[in-house]
């Protein structure tokens, strides 16, 4: 081992040496903290790191350590070291970086990966190296390169971008309220924070999928069969279904009611209005024992209780609560430049204004579908674009891969 020319063991000690080292930083000095890498200091890291690389690279003749750190053994071997730390890393449970942890893979850093120091310098060197091999085929340029290239250049921009820009990632949440306007809103350690934005919500909506019936057990409240749950999806072509043993008929549906009680009984009657609940009115019959039921079946409100109807001793029939398809709020922002937007939020369909990502998260979920509260997420990174930029530009690399394989065979036949 040493002895030059360097292969796959020199590498793979390599790799080695720099989780041990990793290892004993994480003991002596503990996690580490991404948060120094905020702006101005990760952008002068950066700087500085790509001048080192670029240095590394031109000496590469001359240092026989630089001309090995461009070869195929140590990208394969630095590339097998990353995979083997990411594996483990998805084989243990992961948890938040302010969260303590202990035992053995705590005390390594294994619980917090993305905070480990031997993950850390695995992930550099893996990155350094991939920076190198790049630089190596661009001072040695012919156009057959350019999807190599492409591809490596890419996978470093987004790698470094993402890690330097770990710091200056702003994740705010912010609760609005319909017919005011919010400017302020919470991060992780539940801070108060202004804002260069404002928001008004105008309205807010939930579309919701159909109700369901089901069966529960009388004393467990869990539902029968207990892991294989059945039940009836209410639609407007459901009249009927069956449960176990029980023949359910639907008689009467109101999908936006209120609860009368009587002297006797509980009824429902057409409500529309702010807490309407789902009713329906629903016969049973069991068609091994002949028993008979009848009632109200209702999921309930912030407004009015849940109605079901007990069928026996041992089970009833319950309409759980609706789950929502979507929602969405209409609002207007307002930013410091004077620009007024109005949009509309909806999950997985965020908004971006100004460098900001405004994306509907979650909303006043006691009041369900009545709800005034809308709770948003907005997500500010100004280093998604270099991100992206990798991203596209190993797409581009990946286009050009198959053009350039096409056009060989084509060469062939």
């Amino acid at each position: 081992m040493w002895q030059k020319p360097w292969g796959y063991k020199e590498g793979f000690a390599i790799c080695g040496g720099l989780f041990l080292v990793g290892t004993l930083l994480q003991i002596v000095l503990g996690k580490v903290h991404l948060d120094l890498l905020a702006y101005p200091v990760n952008l002068i890291l950066g700087l500085v790191y790509l001048v080192l690389i670029i240095a590394a690279s031109l000496l590469s003749r001359k240092v026989y350590l630089f001309r090995w750190m461009s070869g195929y053994q140590a990208a394969v071997t630095s590339m097998i070291a990353a995979v083997i730390i990411t594996v483990i890393m998805g084989l243990t449970l992961q948890v938040n970086e302010k969260v303590h942890v202990t035992g053995i893979a705590g005390w390594l850093g294994f619980h917090q990966m993305l905070s480990a120091w031997s993950f850390s310098l695995l992930l550099v060197w893996f990155i350094t190296l991939l920076g190198m091999v790049t630089l190596r085929r661009i001072r040695h340029f012919k156009p057959r390169d350019i999807p190599f290239i492409l591809n490596h250049m890419g996978l470093f921009l987004a790698l470094t971008g993402a890690i330097l820009g770990s710091a200056d990632m702003q994740r705010l949440k912010m609760q609005t309220s319909i017919g005011k306007a919010e400017w302020r809103a919470f991060d992780e350690d539940q801070k108060l924070m202004e804002l260069p934005l404002a928001i008004e919500l105008h309205d807010f909506t939930i579309d919701e999928y159909p109700p369901k019936l089901m069966l529960i057990d009388n004393e467990t409240g869990k539902v029968i069969p207990e892991g294989k749950a059945e039940n009836i999806l209410v639609e407007d072509s459901v009249l009927s279904g069956d449960l176990e043993d029980w023949h359910i008929t639907i008689e009467q549906r109101l999908p936006s009611a209120a609860r009368v009680a009587t002297e006797d009984t509980v009824k429902y009657v057409e409500f529309h209005s702010m807490g309407a609940a789902y009713a329906l009115y629903a016969k049973a019959e069991n068609r091994q024992t002949g028993e008979r039921q009848e009632g109200w079946v209702s999921c309930g409100s912030f407004l009015f209780p849940y109605k079901a109807i007990r069928l026996n001793e041992k089970m009833s029939l319950v309409m759980p609560d609706r789950e929502p398809r979507r929602f969405a709020s209409r609002v207007t922002v307002y930013t410091r430049s004077g620009r007024k937007d109005s949009a509309t939020i909806e999950v997985n369909k965020p908004y971006q204004i100004e460098g900001w990502k405004i994306y509907q998260l979650s909303y006043d979920e006691s009041k369900g579908k009545w709800s005034e509260i809308s709770i948003l997420e907005i997500v500010k990174d100004p280093w998604l674009p270099l991100v992206y930029t990798g991203i596209w530009m190993m797409i581009a690399g990946a286009v050009c891969m198959f053009t350039i394989a096409g056009k060989r065979k084509e060469e062939n036949v």
